[in-house]
């Protein structure tokens, strides 16, 4: 299995979530998240924002569903036909084990 990790937009996320669940991910979980990111934050006239609003969602798929998620994850954050700098991240890792609380059951 394999983890991805986003951190996106605050107004792309839901566009993100709907892209995921059409695409047949429909369990994620989203967080409020604050950082910058290579840009340093963002800076209008003498004030510098360095925590900027962003959205994290994690998703976990199966190895072989990796790609067709961060594909579906780029097209949707992406802001404009380019992008743009801090339309987001995005972090893919394996995970080793996973259990359902309710059950202690682990899955495979």
């Amino acid at each position: 299995m394999m983890m991805v990790q986003s951190v996106v937009r605050p107004e792309r996320v839901h566009v993100v979530m709907k892209a995921l669940l059409d695409a047949g991910f429909p369990a994620v979980t989203k967080m409020d998240v604050f950082g910058r990111g290579k840009q340093r934050g963002l800076k209008v006239g003498e004030i510098t924002y360095d925590e900027l609003p962003k959205e994290q969602l994690i998703v976990v798929v199966n190895d072989a569903d990796k790609d067709l998620v961060v594909d579906t994850i780029v097209k949707a954050a992406r802001t404009g036909t380019k992008g743009a700098f801090g339309d987001g991240k995005i972090f893919v890792m394996p995970v080793e084990e996973s259990y359902t609380v309710s059950s202690g059951a682990k899955e495979s």
